[in-house]
């Protein structure tokens, strides 16, 4: 486990994170101090200093939710670690999991072995994915009449600390609003700026920035899915699912057939060349594996066979459940 707290963060070395108490800034811009650029200055080589921009994907919001779900009985918040990409001035967070934690008046206890060994584990499948920060559910307020909650507790700063030093860039923040006041659940983004007298930190003051939420075609998918089984009418029958994968398909066929017409036009000359487009376009033939036709039709009826021996197996389990609940109820008789 790692343990800080207010004492020992003052008694240590001039740090830009960790150090209590965590200011919360309403203001989404606001001007930085020498130290918070000089910090901020260590930024990868070509890449903008400050980010501006932060979006989230819904599997993340449900991962938070989920944990928030199954926390433990009387805990006042849960947290966990935010993975994703960063380009320039925006940051995109595409997967989360969460890190156990105690807190205990101006004590943070953190699972440091865990972080890092479920780290290692979601690096294994997505290699490309980065700590970019943490996220936190908002933290019950006591003190509020009206039962809101905090966004940033003084606590704050010393998770934020503990996530600068597993990040190669400044960590972004997330909030999860759970307490459902507005009939919502709120999203906010901060950044830290440490506040320092004469090179000793003070507080961490927390900028708020720009939040979005973006869905891949897949996530839309499950997103539009789960709506629809919620509703009257979302019955889950063979035929809505073969409509629902025709609809994706003609999708994915739209939208190769406009990539080639563009790349056609740009050969030709008749559309002048975007880098950015073409990086895009070079990633995601460079994401599909390269398989020979007769290797990917020999893979695709396998998992086909197998996926109808499944279904035959499963139907033959069910008959044979209610063959044996008939005879129950009748030798029961």
């Amino acid at each position: 486990l790692y343990y800080t707290s207010t004492m020992a963060a003052a008694l240590a070395q001039p740090t830009t994170y960790g150090c209590s108490p965590a200011l919360l800034l309403s203001s989404k811009a606001a001007p930085l101090s020498a130290a918070a650029m000089a910090a901020r200055s260590k930024s990868a080589p070509g890449e903008s200093s400050v980010v501006t921009d932060v979006v989230v994907h819904p599997i993340v919001l449900l991962s938070v939710l989920d944990h928030h779900t199954r926390r433990q009985e009387g805990a006042g918040r849960v947290i966990g670690t935010l993975l994703g990409k960063r380009d320039g001035d925006k940051v995109e967070i595409t997967n989360a999991f969460a890190v156990p934690h105690a807190e205990r008046g101006d004590e943070v206890a953190i699972g440091k072995d865990f972080n890092r060994q479920m780290l290692a584990l979601h690096l294994r499948a997505n290699p490309r994915e980065t700590v970019m920060g943490w996220y936190a559910t908002a933290l019950p307020d006591e003190n509020d009449p009206n039962g809101e909650s905090k966004c940033i507790a003084d606590t704050s700063s010393l998770i934020h600390d503990f996530y600068a030093g597993e990040c190669d860039d400044d960590p972004i923040h997330l909030v999860v609003d759970t307490s459902l006041q507005t009939d919502a659940i709120a999203l906010r983004a901060y950044k830290s700026t440490p506040v320092c007298i004469k090179n000793e930190p003070l507080a961490n003051m927390f900028n708020e920035i720009r939040l979005s939420v973006k869905s891949s075609e897949s996530e839309r998918i499950c997103i539009d899915r789960m709506i629809g089984s919620n509703s009257a009418e979302g019955a889950s029958t063979n035929e809505d699912e073969t409509a629902a994968l025709q609809v994706s398909m003609e999708r994915l066929l739209q939208m190769l057939e406009t990539c080639s017409e563009y790349v056609d036009k740009v050969v030709d000359g008749t559309v002048s060349a975007d880098d950015e487009v073409g990086r895009n376009i070079s990633e995601v033939l460079n994401s599909v594996p390269r398989i020979r036709p007769e290797v990917f039709d020999k893979m695709f009826n396998d998992s086909l066979q197998d996926l109808l021996m499944v279904t035959y197996l499963s139907n033959i389990t069910k008959t044979q459940l209610t063959i044996a609940e008939k005879l129950n109820e009748t030798l029961g008789k």
